[in-house]
């Protein structure tokens, strides 16, 4: 029986090893009984701390009350507290080609010490500190020589086929990936692959072979034996083809925003001063999203700050690029997602509470909507308190920006549809978003009609 004052974790409840729960705000992960071989192994041998002193595993202090006053309980641990809770489905290409590679070199690393990593899931991957890392302590068993990779299948479904649909159809393929959660069957897979993709040996291999011996695997039972170095093989196999995956950057209408918008009479910098102005006026924003962040550039403004900073928006070829120039300039609290705010990401998993969705999870201080109202409202046909009430939930504090009916970028939004938006203008917005905030700074772009607005929520 739970205790009234435990919170199991939703998405916790299938490892029999453990799980992860939460008692006055602060998550644990409770080890069984059943792990306790495994736990001590993998502590004693040298690889927890090996790992953790290589960035790639996240740190644990061990608590020894047992918190749950479970029967199962053999031991309590406080992992090191992630940030921002993301998902696969919310990365972009280079981001998840990464947590593959990070997963594969957890099996390279952990072997010499005669462990193995039994799970291949992008569920167990976080961003932390600038960089992904691996979260499941619970995920690292005893080796066994004998036996084959137990996660073999799970790394191919959820890491290497997504990467291989996307880089032979040249797209960046989110709704595919959160169609299928667990990940993307080996024999879709194949279906998507154009016939060239089996002239890669690697590709071949882990595709193609894959689906016929898991066809033919179905009408009989075979024990395979296996061996340290056909791991080692297929280890090195997996990372070759990995690494030699890429995504074509694609030139999207949001490309070259910056660059046409600081040719527009300074109103890029003059719009970077007011925000940084304001933000210099409040000490106690420790983290922000910026919606509609494009490449990033007013997302390094609130890092620099030294705000947590989630930086989404909906091109991924744009929050690809900003992953890779975070990856490049070591930019430690700017986490990308890759989020249509139209449709952001749901509730998804067992009674629709395993894994929350972008909305829930993204509670912060300060909200930038910035040159993203006229694409939600005139784009997508979502009213001003559809909007409003959207913010409101995010955060207390909201810096959004108007851009009015006769600007240049509304218009050509207006080109190819009705205008039945005469309700679109600035009193009306005003009027509906004071129903959540209150507007306590108001300040016009010199040059452009277009106006920035700090706003507060209502509190109660």
């Amino acid at each position: 029986m739970q205790k009234p004052d435990v919170i199991h974790h939703p998405s916790s409840y299938r490892d029999p090893s453990g799980f992860i729960f939460e008692k006055d705000g602060i998550l644990y992960r409770q080890i069984n009984l059943s792990f306790k071989k495994d736990f001590d192994h993998f502590t004693s041998s040298g690889c927890y701390d090996e790992l953790r002193k290589k960035g790639l595993l996240i740190s644990h202090q061990v608590v020894q009350e047992n918190i749950t006053e479970s029967k199962d309980h053999y031991l309590t641990i406080k992992p090191e507290k992630i940030a921002i809770v993301s998902y696969s489905y919310e990365w972009s290409f280079e981001m998840l080609k990464d947590a593959a590679l990070l997963t594969l070199q957890l099996v390279k690393e952990s072997l010499p010490f005669g462990i193995i990593l039994k799970d291949a899931t992008p569920y167990n991957i976080q961003w932390h500190n600038g960089k992904l890392i691996f979260i499941d302590t619970l995920s690292f068993g005893k080796y066994d020589s004998l036996q084959p990779w137990i996660a073999y299948r799970q790394f191919c479904e959820c890491f290497l086929n997504p990467l291989l649909i996307m880089h032979y159809s040249g797209q960046s393929l989110h709704q595919l990936q959160l169609a299928f959660p667990e990940g993307i069957p080996v024999s879709i897979t194949k279906s998507l692959l154009p016939w060239r993709s089996r002239l890669s040996f690697h590709t071949y291999l882990h595709v193609h072979l894959q689906d016929r011996v898991t066809k033919a695997a179905k009408n009989r039972a075979k024990h395979v034996t296996f061996s340290s170095g056909k791991l080692k093989n297929l280890i090195a196999s997996l990372e070759t083809l990995v690494r030699s995956l890429r995504l074509k950057d694609k030139k999207t209408a949001w490309s070259a925003y910056y660059s046409e918008a600081s040719g527009r009479d300074d109103y890029l910098e003059q719009k970077k001063s007011i925000i940084s102005r304001w933000l210099d006026g409040m000490q106690t924003i420790k983290k922000a999203a910026d919606l509609g962040a494009n490449e990033g550039e007013f997302s390094r403004i609130l890092a620099k700050k030294g705000i947590e900073t989630i930086a989404a928006d909906f091109d991924p070829y744009c929050i690809n690029r900003l992953y890779k120039n975070i990856k490049s300039n070591n930019l430690k609290n700017i986490q990308p997602f890759v989020v249509d705010l139209a449709n952001p990401s749901p509730a998804i998993g067992v009674n629709n509470k395993e894994r929350s969705s972008f909305i829930d999870r993204t509670r912060v201080d300060l909200v930038l909507a910035l040159a993203l109202l006229h694409h939600l409202v005139i784009g997508k046909n979502i009213p001003f308190f559809m909007t409003a009430d959207i913010l409101q939930q995010m955060t207390s504090i909201l810096i959004i920006e108007f851009i009015p009916k006769n600007d240049e970028k509304v218009k050509v939004m207006l080109r190819h549809k009705t205008d039945s938006y005469a309700w679109y203008e600035e009193n009306e917005f005003e009027e509906v978003f004071k129903m959540y905030f209150s507007i306590t700074r108001k300040e016009m772009i010199v040059g452009s009609q277009r106006v920035l607005y700090l706003m507060k929520k209502h509190e109660g």
